[in-house]
């Protein structure tokens, strides 16, 4: 790099040309690759040397080659085939998603950004018509009656790759604050919710999961759907969530029971206050049978107690707090 500035000093020479040799010989990346493509960048080269050196990290093809691309890698993570592998680079994937906030954002303006989202909602899409043909085949008697046991072991691997897919996508949409279509989605699938109790929980649970991460997105406000979406989202998959719940805690590693259990309960108390008086009453039954086989909604539950009996009298004419 020293060479590089005293022979930019010097004006275009021999002394430069030798530079790019070397730097078009030597590996460069990190802050290294920033100083370099800086410095390669204020040169003037008349021969386009310094051009061709940044073809190492720019392209000149410009017809959305990011996004298709980005749609190619994401389709082998979710067709391999091998366990380890399929893990390693799902968590590479949203590593790199999660460093770089310019990757599908729906802030962005750019036909990028849109094309990203819809690769990631199209995958999501092919995810769950899977996994919804896969449960209507498991509970199926007739279907199930004629399987042998290493069909039924094949079928139930695919639900869980299909489940943990979907989870994944989930989280990357989550996180880039791009999941309001995708809880609305969600929240369509009674048909799924309703073959849900015919699985076995071991297989079945996984699908708890991503209801977590989306009740968990809105939250935390990374997903900002509709007041009948969210009551939707909570009538469909709340009761699956708390059906699973003990299985979850051990059978899902994304799943972190403090995080799920203020997510969900945020979630109901953006609910109109009937609502929430509903969804709580109905989780208060369970909790008082189930107790940490059940969401711990206690601090919603207060929120919602002081809305309903305290707030009221408070706000009325001649309370102390209506005297200040």
């Amino acid at each position: 790099m020293f060479c590089l500035q005293v022979a930019e000093s010097l004006g275009f020479s021999a002394c430069i040309m030798s530079c790019l040799d070397y730097l078009e010989a030597v590996p460069w990346v990190g802050d290294e690759e920033e100083n370099v493509v800086t410095s390669i960048r204020q040169l003037h080269d008349e021969d386009h040397r310094a051009d061709l050196l940044l073809k190492r990290v720019t392209s000149d093809v410009l017809t959305n080659p990011p996004n298709d691309t980005l749609a190619h890698i994401i389709d082998l993570v979710l067709k391999s085939s091998e366990d380890r592998g399929r893990r390693e680079m799902k968590s590479l994937v949203l590593k790199l998603f999660k460093e770089n906030n310019n990757i599908c954002t729906t802030n962005g303006s750019s036909s990028a950004d849109s094309s990203c989202v819809t690769t990631l909602y199209s995958c999501f899409q092919n995810c769950l018509d899977s996994l919804l043909a896969l449960f209507r085949q498991a509970s199926d008697p007739e279907v199930l009656a004629e399987q042998s046991s290493d069909d039924k072991e094949q079928m139930f691997r695919k639900f869980t790759l299909e489940a943990v897919n979907l989870l994944w996508l989930a989280e990357i949409l989550s996180d880039r604050h791009a999941a309001d279509e995708l809880t609305v989605i969600w929240a369509s699938q009674g048909e799924l919710a309703e073959l849900h109790p015919k699985i076995p929980v071991m297989h079945r649970h996984l699908v708890s999961c991503v209801s977590a991460r989306l009740l968990v997105a809105v939250g935390k406000g990374e997903a900002l759907p509709s007041k009948e979406t969210r009551r939707r989202l909570l009538d469909v998959w709340l009761q699956p969530l708390m059906d699973d719940y003990r299985w979850l805690q051990h059978g899902c590693r994304w799943f972190d029971r403090t995080v799920v259990e203020d997510g969900v309960g945020q979630t109901i108390l953006t609910l109109p206050l009937e609502d929430q008086q509903a969804v709580l009453l109905a989780w208060l039954g369970r909790f008082l049978k189930a107790g940490d086989g059940c969401p711990n909604l206690q601090r919603a539950f207060e929120v919602w107690w002081r809305r309903t009996f305290v707030r009221p009298y408070a706000e009325q004419p001649g309370s102390s707090s209506g005297r200040h």
